[in-house]
């Protein structure tokens, strides 16, 4: 078995069995297969596409590349939650804690951000002195003791897929639905998770940027989870205008903690109810989901929500008095508002454009190896939908560098659409897609 005849059975658009997909997994990450080799098979990867038996081979063999996480001395069920990503998307820092309130263990390995989204690592350690990279043990240890435990990713985590994605990242072969769901899932497998709940984004700001493709990966992912025995429920999300206000790391950890003592932005509350609730069904909490949603609100009304996130900083080495007081969060040098140019209504605030000026704020990287400037980005002051006046305020541009600031001022004009018609909005919950019964069914449901 060698290299050149996969890469030539994959560009003749056969199907590569399961001792091939392993082989070029295994030498590859042994550093016996050059990149230019690798990429070859990626790009035939991306234009052929893969069988459903194919892309569970290649997530298998990318899980077990490496260490294979072992929850099972919590003696709990553990449901893992991920977002294909997406801009202002805070959901992790609020929803876990939540989850864990109500008795979800919570054992989250996350990643770091790179282009215009944003990455839950990046947001953790907006928060002087919280601490994303601990041992086993104490990572461990801690869900065993206050029920949540959040870090980074660890190195040798499903190293054939960190491989990969650079790879995929540098030769323009990222959007593919194939290469995306064996990506996320051999990830989810590899950190232990037993069932899980992914939040799958749609639109302008999101990998998939219709509903068509959104189905598509969703129905591929359950179908690799349904080969790999974890059970998997996709619920897609739209990602048309940014989730929230706050675009940027230590905004929107401001965002997420004003959540928790009870200030819900109504679309954040949408995606972090219906994803808890799914969270709570799968670890056998209740299979009533609109029950468990009353559940997890009364968990943020009580309290027990925000003083789990507050365990959570405080365990992992955190300032919770930033908590207590978000005003003591750095600050940047510029907080500059932008303005509307005309009267009417809003009906588009691009997310991914939204994003990318966020990024060049500093908010984000464009290469791994950049610093994130963590007080930076855009909060927004109005949502689509809603009603302006000439002069209002859209939004406030947090910068440290008045050039940047002057071109984002600009750029956010533009992207704000405004128009004297008023359009219907988006639903902020699309459709949710998932496997039932023995054999395996899967069941579409439209919100």
């Amino acid at each position: 078995m060698n290299i050149l005849d996969i890469i030539e059975k994959k560009r003749d658009k056969k199907e590569l069995t399961k001792e091939e997909i392993e082989f070029f997994i295994n030498e590859y990450v042994e550093n016996k297969i050059p990149d230019y080799q690798m990429s070859a098979l990626i790009m035939a990867i991306y234009i052929n596409g893969m069988t459903n038996e194919e892309t569970t081979n290649l997530t298998l063999a990318m899980a077990h590349s490496g260490e294979i996480l072992d929850l099972s001395n919590l003696n709990s069920i553990i449901v893992d939650k991920h977002s294909t990503g997406g801009v202002g998307d805070k959901v992790s820092l609020i929803l876990l804690p939540l989850v864990a309130s109500v008795g979800v263990p919570v054992a989250k390995m996350s990643g770091r951000g790179l282009g215009f989204t944003g990455g839950t690592v990046d947001k953790l350690e907006s928060i002087p002195g919280y601490k994303t990279s601990i041992d086993m043990e104490d990572f461990i240890q801690n869900v065993k003791n206050i029920g949540i435990s959040m870090i980074s990713q660890t190195l040798n985590l499903a190293p054939a897929d960190k491989k990969i994605y650079a790879l995929r990242d540098s030769i323009s072969c990222v959007e593919s639905i194939p290469l995306i769901a064996s990506s996320i899932m051999s990830k989810k497998i590899a950190s232990g998770a037993q069932k899980i709940v992914l939040d799958v984004t749609v639109g302008s700001g999101a990998f998939m940027k219709n509903m068509e493709s959104g189905e598509k990966l969703s129905r591929k992912m359950i179908d690799i989870g349904n080969l790999a025995n974890r059970q998997t429920v996709c619920i897609l999300t739209n990602m048309e205008e940014p989730l929230g206000l706050a675009i940027g790391n230590s905004l929107e950890v401001i965002e997420a903690i004003k959540f928790l003592k009870g200030e819900m932005l109504e679309d954040v509350k949408q995606v972090v109810l219906e994803l808890g609730s799914h969270m709570m069904k799968l670890a056998g909490l209740g299979e009533n989901l609109e029950n468990n949603k009353i559940v997890l609100l009364q968990n943020i009304n009580n309290g027990k929500a925000y003083q789990k996130f507050e365990q959570l900083v405080n365990k992992q080495g955190g300032d919770i008095s930033y908590l207590e007081n978000t005003d003591k969060f750095e600050k940047a040098s510029i907080i500059e508002p932008v303005y509307s140019n005309k009267d009417g209504y809003i009906t588009k605030i691009d997310a991914k454009e939204i994003g990318k000026v966020a990024c060049r704020l500093g908010a984000g990287r464009i290469r791994k190896e950049d610093e994130i400037d963590k007080s930076v980005g855009i909060v927004l002051n109005k949502k689509v939908g809603d009603i302006v006046k000439k002069g209002d305020i859209i939004s406030f541009i947090h910068a440290n560098d008045y050039k940047k600031m002057i071109i984002a001022k600009e750029e956010i004009e533009n992207i704000f659409e405004i128009s004297k018609y008023k359009t219907d909005s988006i639903p902020t919950i699309l459709k949710v897609i998932e496997s039932y019964g023995k054999g395996k069914k899967i069941i579409e449901k439209n919100i």
